[in-house]
Formats: C-alpha cells, sequence, structure tokens
C-alpha cells in the first residue's frame, strides 16, 4: 500500500475556541476552514512517533484517565515557545526536561490535549 499523506484530528465540542486557540500558537489561519464542523492546518511537515515516555511520566500516560497521544512541536527556541504559551493563557505547568533528543516540555491546549514542545540539542 502506498500512503500519501498522514495527518493528525483533534475532535472538539469548544470548535472555535480550539481553533482560535492553534490559531494563536501556530501564528497563522487555517488553510482549509468550514465553520464550525472543520479546520485544517499545514505545517511544512508531520511525522508520527512511538515512543517510551521515562518512568516518571509513565502515569500521564496512561490510557484509562488520561490519552497516551501527544502533539509534538519541535521548536528553535524553547524559551520563546514557553513565553508564547504564556501570552495565550496555557502555560507548561512543570519544568523543561533533557531527553537523549533534546529539551522538552509539556504543555496542554484548552481541551486538555497533550503538547509536547521539543528543542533538538
Amino acid at each position: 500500500m502506498e500512503y500519501k499523506n498522514l495527518f493528525v484530528t483533534i475532535a472538539t465540542i469548544n470548535f472555535d475556541n480550539l481553533v482560535n486557540f492553534y490559531m494563536q500558537l501556530l501564528e497563522q489561519e487555517p488553510n482549509n476552514l468550514i465553520p464550525n464542523v472543520y479546520a485544517e492546518f499545514q505545517i511544512s511537515s508531520l511525522s508520527l512517533g512511538i515512543f517510551r515516555p521515562k518512568q516518571n511520566h509513565e502515569s500521564e500516560f496512561a490510557v484509562n484517565t488520561k490519552s497516551p497521544l501527544s502533539l509534538c512541536l519541535e521548536v528553535s527556541n524553547l524559551e520563546n515557545a514557553i513565553a508564547h504559551l504564556q501570552s495565550l493563557g496555557y502555560p507548561p505547568p512543570g519544568d523543561i526536561s533533557t531527553a537523549s533528543h533534546g529539551r522538552e516540555i509539556y504543555a496542554y491546549d484548552p481541551d486538555g490535549n497533550r503538547l509536547i514542545l521539543h528543542q533538538s540539542l
């Protein structure tokens, strides 16, 4: 089977609030917008990653209470990205951690979907 594209969707009953959050976070208008139905944002590329969380974060990924799925956003400056989230009213609740692939911090969108802001080393 040949696949042409892969994209992630987030379901929400708070459509306008979530679309406005991602417009501000990504600093762009949706490429495709059907009011109160569907909004699509395009970022240069999208990858689907499968990872094992650090042991001290495993409970956060437990399927019974929180989603194991994360929207990972690679940024060029982690501190600037954190400041941007703070200005939107959604500051990350924890501290920056260092992983084998770089520095990262967890944050959440208005619906509680996990965002991982990541800066490569």
